[in-house]
């Protein structure tokens, strides 16, 4: 991921840059959420797409976690074109994500959990976990990553983004594994409900 050795202005001002980054972030999620967003941006879902959404959400943040969890042990072993790369992908299967999350979300509806009481609430645990750490995690994956395609690995070593880059990647992996097992325990293990412009982070 760093490649890059000029200096620019955001190299130069990366907080600066993640702010600005991270409120186009947070305004496009939290717009679709409030109707914001025109309804016209997003396609008239069935069910069975939203479904289909739901299982490609599911399979890309498995891919995202797998690729930041080899990411991390490239950097533990000092191999860091292949942590570069990794992390790159990762970051590139959010983006995947973030399309069609609000593609589902916007143009569908969401499904509520239905089941037991004791892992109903188990769910809910796990589902908040996830939501919190989606929402605060964003500024800081989105600087540890503005400072590594900003620098060159010599360059790194005088900035945070080691520091940052390790709550980063703990925090993201933590979030997008508690995803996938609320996917799982809502669409394979129990039952939901389909409820249209419901919102709910992950379904």
């Amino acid at each position: 991921m760093a490649t890059a050795s000029a200096s620019g202005p955001v190299k130069e001002h990366p907080a600066a840059a993640t702010f600005v980054l991270s409120v186009v972030g947070y305004t496009l999620v939290v717009g679709t959420f409030l109707g914001v967003v025109p309804a016209s941006v997003f396609p008239d879902l069935s069910l069975g797409q939203v479904n289909l959404l739901s299982d490609a959400i599911a399979v890309v943040n498995t891919l995202a976690t797998c690729s930041l969890i080899a990411g991390w042990r490239w950097i533990r072993r000092n191999e860091v074109k292949k942590h570069a790369a990794a992390m790159s992908t990762a970051f590139g299967l959010i983006l995947v994500f973030l399309v069609l999350y609000l593609t589902k979300i916007g143009g569908g509806g969401t499904k509520e959990f239905v089941g037991p009481t004791l892992v109903y609430y188990a769910y809910l645990a796990m589902l908040a976990i996830h939501i919190v750490l989606s929402i605060v995690s964003v500024p800081v994956v989105l600087y540890a990553i503005v400072l590594g395609v900003t620098h060159t690995p010599a360059e790194l070593r005088e900035t945070a983004h080691a520091r940052i880059g390790r709550i980063a990647a703990g925090s993201w992996i933590l979030s997008l594994s508690l995803g996938v097992v609320t996917y799982l325990l809502l669409n394979h293990v129990y039952s939901w409900e389909f409820v249209e412009a419901a919102i709910v982070f992950y379904g």
